[in-house]
């Protein structure tokens, strides 16, 4: 199950809203599909991204892969523990294994994103 209080994206990022602030990370579809994180790219403070574009890419001992922003906003903060800890991807995808926040540009993006009963629909459709 994955937690009811998250919106999520195609691309297998989730976000946290909080006010006009949204915390990313990738959900526990992604980093199991991913297998052991061993780097991140984080984004850098201060940079705006539309939704859909690059945010990142995270390394693993089987691909590289593409982290997308769900949202338009800017980066406010980067998880930088990820960095020297990338486990945390996997071992706390919804926790410890955020990767940025982002101030929103626009609130009624996050009604475009799935809610959890709409991803799990969407994951099980994909199998």
């Amino acid at each position: 199950m994955e937690p009811q209080d998250l919106r999520y994206h195609k691309e297998h990022e989730w976000i946290r809203v909080d006010g006009n602030k949204a915390t990313l990370g990738l959900s526990n579809f992604a980093q199991d599909a991913l297998g052991d994180v061993v780097f991140i790219d984080l984004p850098k403070v201060g940079i705006s991204l539309a939704a859909e574009a690059e945010l990142g890419e995270v390394e693993s001992t089987k691909a590289t892969s593409t982290i997308y922003s769900p949202v338009t906003g800017s980066v406010v903060e980067v998880n930088q523990e990820l960095e020297e800890y990338p486990e945390f991807l996997n071992k706390d995808p919804y926790g410890r294994g955020w990767i940025a926040v982002l101030e929103l540009s626009d609130l009624r993006e996050v009604d475009e994103l799935m809610t959890a009963e709409q991803y799990e629909a969407f994951l099980t459709s994909q199998e």
